[in-house]
């Protein structure tokens, strides 16, 4: 295992792979700043940050105290926010022509037949912006052929009019109140990676692998750990990241600890595809590595993510002597009091950020002892089982590692 003398952390390097999100990553920062201070105040240790000087990547450093040490950590986020800008259509039109494509996708592949094996959440989640979008699209209709009915009595065309006119606007509301509905950004979302059925945009590749030289880099410096944290649809982006770097025979032997934390993974919906021959070949690569610690943690109340899926054994492609990644579950359930899992159970979209936010009864899962502390990643989960209700079952109708 890579940097295994590594066991005390007094610097780290960590690179933040963000999913698919519209908005600049200074929001993960200021998610860092909030949560991470009341982690502190909850579990007695001290964090405080303070930005990157411009003109390098974006990111933020960290002073800790944490486990009677003292710990600082370079955070660098991977941006592709403006690919995701440029991937989400501002046309009504055109988003319902996504639907349908994206719909298309899942359902001729049997990629959504097969993914409802594993966890029914997100593929309900995965079914909910065509589900709202069809919805809108149906009241939209009714109200257009209320008022042609009503306006028709009097003058036919006069209602015809009015009514076409009725259901763009309310077409309209509805794509203009999405901040609470979130069915067009989960219809992007979802169409981003059935476009390309399962295989990467060439402009997000671009972006990985300036990522990937950024990562190397950091594997020279005199740091204890380098730490790759992928969330949601970031998982996957790390998973090729990492497997290019290690093929490419950039990790030094007697390097820092190379470290990889995937949380609320959605590997399923894109490996499933027909055409992620890369991703799926990535996973098996990377499970069977000793350069590196995987750690693969999500948790039953996330209905986004497919909770303890084993990414690469549902994806089908788990090798002879696969090793990672260790699965286990950051429990909601048991890491949030009753009352603030009341408050948090049915804000789906927010449940799915917990992995980066503070628990205020926390047990072996704590976000900023992993990226702050002075632990590195493969010290602090050593001995650590896996949750035994785990996923391992072989799902995957498509599991070819070439095109």
């Amino acid at each position: 295992m890579s940097g295994q003398r590594h066991n005390q952390v007094a610097r780290r390097r960590v690179f933040y792979i963000p999913g698919y999100d519209p908005i600049h990553p200074r929001r993960y920062r200021e998610l860092y700043r909030k949560e991470g201070a009341a982690q502190a105040a909850i579990s007695g240790y001290d964090i405080a940050l303070k930005p990157k000087p411009k003109g390098e990547n974006y990111g933020w450093h960290v002073d800790a105290s944490i486990e009677g040490a003292t710990v600082s950590a370079e955070v660098e986020v991977l941006v592709w926010s403006d690919i995701v800008r440029d991937s989400m259509s501002n046309s009504i039109p055109a988003t319902y022509l996504q639907l349908l494509r994206t719909a298309w996708v899942y359902i001729a592949s049997g990629a959504l037949w097969r993914l409802m094996k594993l966890r029914k959440g997100p593929v309900i989640a995965a079914l909910y912006p065509v589900g709202m979008l069809l919805g809108q699209l149906g009241i939209a209709l009714a109200l257009w052929l209320l008022i042609f009915k009503v306006v028709g009595l009097l003058h036919p065309l006069v209602g015809l009019i009015t009514g076409a006119f009725a259901f763009l606007w309310l077409l309209r509301w509805f794509k203009k109140k999405d901040g609470k509905f979130f069915a067009y950004y989960l219809m992007h979302d979802y169409a981003y990676a059935a476009a390309t059925r399962g295989a990467n945009p060439p402009a997000l590749e671009a972006r990985m692998a300036a990522f990937r030289d950024s990562i190397a880099a950091a594997l020279h410096e005199d740091v204890d750990e380098v730490l790759v944290v992928g969330h949601s649809s970031g998982a996957h982006l790390g998973v090729s990241v990492l497997a290019d770097l290690i093929r490419a025979g950039r990790v030094p032997g007697d390097g820092p600890a190379l470290s990889f934390l995937s949380l609320g993974q959605v590997v399923p919906m894109v490996s499933f595809l027909p055409d992620a021959h890369r991703l799926r070949a990535d996973l098996a690569y990377l499970s069977a590595r000793d350069d590196l610690t995987w750690v693969d943690v999500t948790a039953p109340g996330d209905g986004c993510a497919f909770a303890l899926c084993d990414p690469v054994a549902v994806s089908g492609v788990a090798p002879v002597g696969k090793t990672w990644p260790l699965v286990f579950s950051a429990a909601f359930t048991q890491s949030l009091s009753p009352a603030r899992w009341k408050e948090l159970r049915w804000r789906f979209f927010r449940l799915h950020f917990q992995y980066l936010c503070a628990f205020d009864r926390p047990k072996d899962y704590d976000y900023f002892r992993i990226t702050a502390g002075p632990l590195t990643l493969a010290t602090r989960y050593a001995g650590r089982p896996p949750s035994k209700s785990r996923i391992e079952r072989a799902v995957n109708k498509y599991t070819s590692l070439a095109a």
